[in-house]
Order: C-alpha cells, then sequence, then structure tokens
C-alpha cells in the first residue's frame, strides 16, 4: 500500500482508471438519454396527438358518440395490442373501455406512468388523463411492455459495454504503468551502474517521445562528465608526472648546495635556480587554473558584445614585434563589424596562446596569417602557419591537458595551450578546429555571431 501511495505510476494508472470509468458513465448516459429518452417523447407525443383526434372525431358529440368512436377504435385491428381507451363516469365507475383497473384519477396529473390491468393481464402502462365536459374522464395510453423489453435491453447492452470497457481501461492502466516502470526501470539501472562507480553505461533511446528526450539529455550529460572524469584523471597522472621532475630538480639543487661548501654565491645561484623552477610551477597552475576556469562557465556573467575583429587586431599588433624578432612574417586580416558575445581578455588569451604555440612551431622564416572573419554563418578566428602542421592521427590529442607530440618534447613548454583555448571556445558555446593548411596547420576558434 505505501509504494502504491508513493509510486507516481501508480497515480496515474488510478487517475487514468478513474477518468476511463467517468467516460463510460457519461457515454452511457448520453446513449440511454438519446433512446429511452427519447422513445419516451415519441410514446407522449403519439398519446397527445391520439387523444386529440379522438375528440375530433366525436366533434365534442355526447358520451354516447365517444364511447363508440372508442369501440370502434379497440376493434379496428391496428395497434390494439397496445391502444389503451378508457372512459370514466363522473364517480369514477366505468363507462366503457379496455381496462380493468386503473389507478385513481382525482388528484392526477396529465400523463402517469403506472400497472395497469388489460384483457386480464397486469401491464406497465403510460396513461394521459384527459377530463371530459360531462364530469367524466378519458384515459388514452399505450401499453409499454415493449418498450420495457426495449430497456432492459439497453440496459444490458450498456452493463456489457461498461464491463468490457472497464475491463480494457484496466489492461490499458496497467499496460501503461508496465510502460512506465520499464522506461523509469532503464534510467535506475543505469544511474546504479553508475553510482557503483561505471560511468560508461548510458541508457537506451528507442523512438522520439518524452522519455527518448529525457533519455538523450541524461546520456549527453553522463558523457560530459565521464569525458570530464576522465579529464581529472589525464590531469592528476600529468601533474603528477610532470611536477616530479622539477621537485627533483629543486631539491637536488638545494641538497647539493648543502652538501658542498656553503658560500654566499652557491647559496644565492641555488636560490635563484630553485625561484625560477618555483616560478615555474605557479605559471603551470595559473594555466590549469585558468583552464578551470573558463571550462565552468564562471566569468560567463562578465560577457560583453565585442567586436572580434577589433580583439584580433589588437593582438596581432602586439605580436608583431616578437614575429620580427623571430624572423617570421606576420599578417593581420581583422575586418570591423563581426560581434559576438564573450569575455575580452579570455578571447584575448585565446588568441595569444594560438599565436604563441605558431610562432614556437612554425620556426624561423615561416609565416603566419591571422584572420577574423565568417566560417559557415559562425565567426572564426583563424591563425595560418606554413610550419611542419600536426598529423592528421595527433588533433583530436593536442588538445588534451599535458599532451605532446613526440618531437616537441625537447621544447619549452607544457601542454596546455591548446587545451586552454579549447574551454575558452567551449566557455563561448563555440568550438576549437584544427585543419590541414596544406602546408602547416589552421587552428580555428568558431564562436556564434551575436544575436
Amino acid at each position: 500500500m505505501f509504494r502504491f501511495r508513493t509510486s507516481i505510476a501508480a497515480k496515474l494508472v488510478l487517475g487514468y482508471g478513474l477518468l476511463g470509468i467517468a467516460s463510460i458513465a457519461a457515454v452511457s448516459l448520453v446513449f440511454y438519454s438519446g433512446t429511452i429518452g427519447v422513445i419516451d417523447q415519441n410514446i407522449d407525443g403519439k398519446i397527445v396527438a391520439q387523444t386529440e383526434r379522438l375528440l375530433a372525431n366525436v366533434g365534442g358529440g355526447h358520451r354516447a358518440a365517444l364511447l363508440a368512436e372508442v369501440r370502434r377504435q379497440l376493434g379496428d385491428g391496428i395497434d390494439s395490442d397496445r391502444e389503451i381507451f378508457q372512459i370514466l363516469n363522473a364517480d369514477g365507475t366505468s363507462a366503457g373501455g379496455n381496462l380493468g383497473s386503473w389507478p385513481s384519477v382525482a388528484d392526477a396529473e396529465d400523463f402517469i406512468t403506472t400497472t395497469v390491468l388489460r384483457n386480464g393481464r397486469s401491464s406497465p402502462a403510460r396513461l394521459y388523463i384527459r377530463p371530459l365536459n360531462d364530469g367524466g374522464t378519458l384515459i388514452v395510453g399505450r401499453d409499454l411492455s415493449e418498450e420495457e423489453a426495449v430497456r432492459e435491453v439497453i440496459w444490458r447492452a450498456l452493463a456489457a459495454g461498461a464491463c468490457v470497457s472497464l475491463m480494457l481501461t484496466v489492461a490499458g492502466a496497467l499496460l501503461f504503468r508496465r510502460s512506465i516502470e520499464a522506461r523509469l526501470g532503464e534510467i535506475r539501472r543505469t544511474a546504479a551502474q553508475i553510482e557503483a562507480g561505471d560511468l560508461s553505461p548510458r541508457i537506451p533511446v528507442t523512438g522520439n517521445d518524452e522519455f527518448a528526450l529525457l533519455n538523450r539529455d541524461i546520456n549527453r550529460m553522463l558523457d560530459r562528465i565521464e569525458l570530464l572524469m576522465e579529464g581529472i584523471r589525464h590531469v592528476s597522472n600529468a601533474i603528477a608526472h610532470d611536477l616530479r621532475t622539477p621537485l627533483s630538480r629543486i631539491r637536488g639543487r638545494l641538497d647539493d648546495a648543502l652538501r658542498h661548501e656553503m658560500t654566499v654565491p652557491t647559496l644565492s645561484t641555488a636560490a635563484h635556480d630553485a625561484i625560477d623552477d618555483i616560478d615555474d610551477l605557479i605559471r603551470l597552475f595559473e594555466r590549469l587554473l585558468q583552464i578551470a576556469e573558463a571550462e565552468s562557465g564562471m566569468r560567463g556573467r562578465l560577457f560583453e558584445r565585442l567586436d572580434l575583429g577589433r580583439v584580433v587586431a589588437d593582438i596581432g599588433e602586439m605580436y608583431e614585434a616578437i614575429a620580427e624578432d623571430s624572423n617570421i612574417k606576420l599578417t593581420v586580416d581583422a575586418p570591423d563589424s563581426l560581434h559576438v558575445d564573450g569575455d575580452r581578455n579570455l578571447l584575448a588569451s585565446a588568441v595569444a596562446s594560438l599565436l604563441d604555440n605558431a610562432i614556437k612551431y612554425a620556426g624561423p622564416g615561416a609565416a603566419i596569417h591571422v584572420r577574423a572573419g565568417l566560417y559557415h554563418g559562425e565567426a572564426s578566428i583563424a591563425v595560418h602557419d606554413n610550419g611542419p602542421g600536426i598529423p592528421d592521427g595527433e588533433r583530436d590529442k593536442v588538445t588534451q591537458r599535458f599532451y605532446r607530440l613526440d618531437k616537441s618534447r625537447h621544447m619549452p613548454g607544457n601542454g596546455l595551450g591548446l587545451s586552454i583555448v579549447s574551454a575558452t571556445a567551449t566557455s563561448h558555446d563555440g568550438r576549437l578546429v584544427l585543419e590541414d593548411g596544406a602546408p602547416g596547420l589552421v587552428a580555428r576558434i568558431v564562436l556564434p555571431l551575436a544575436g
């Protein structure tokens, strides 16, 4: 009972069943009113019309003429098995007709439904009471035996239909409950597996109903959670690996300084080297925090309407001297009126990271082209260099934190630049696209245009 009271599926089934029963009752009432009600109205109309014709035939004549007309109609063989005619004297005694018993007419309404004795047989009847001018009473009616039989048949049909409909309603409600519990069971089983630590299960998606849409949303959420958890595991391993070397180097230098002659120059050199290594670690953590801030969306409230061309032009101007010192030709194409909603500092930092990578990996004598424009109907910042590029099989991996190509491991860096750019693009509802520049690499930040 407790499970029934707390189960949403059971409550839906109960509501569905009650609605079905109410619908059956309403349909039965309408059907009954449309059949028996109409029959009763027709009977009353026929009795009144027959009474008026009877009185019209005698022309308001005396009792003898009325009795003669009643006898004629009772003996004409037309509907005689259902017709009722009875003439009463002023004292209530019979003056003629085919009734053996009749109700008291002293306080009777125009129409009454009662049981009468006709031709020696008791039967239900509908009677119309019409006073006569001479103080007597005319009773005209019809035997309702056939109507009662029809009424009973209709009631039986309605009862049988109601029983069948009720059973179908109950069966449909149970099927409905089973379907809901099955769909919810899939979600609960998947949730239990994930709770146990396995992030790989997904909820089966069938059809295109509300449950299917919900399952797709949950699966997308699980994909995102699994990606984040995988990223956390990867970052944890990478941090442990990348921190071990500089920390060991710092410890070794300090230990070496303590083991040998501790002169001021020796200790000063060891201290400066240790500070430089610690600064490298601080920069590493700052970049990790920058990625975390971009992925969390915390700075979304700082978004403003930006001219993307202006941002690209400013960063390009800042890097002109750096490119010239590295013997690299840098060209910037940044038209105005390319508006997006975003964080100026994050986007500027992302463009700077792409230029840093292009200058570092393209090498002296290379050419770099930075362009802001449209890309398949969206805003785009593209940095194209003619350096060695990135192999096809590595492009999906280089945005992972701390991932570095084998040929670049000897170069300074920690493998976080493209991770920051990708996180920044994602926080702006955009994406980072890496394409073959033939030669070189095209790194493209694609962002939605401002509404």
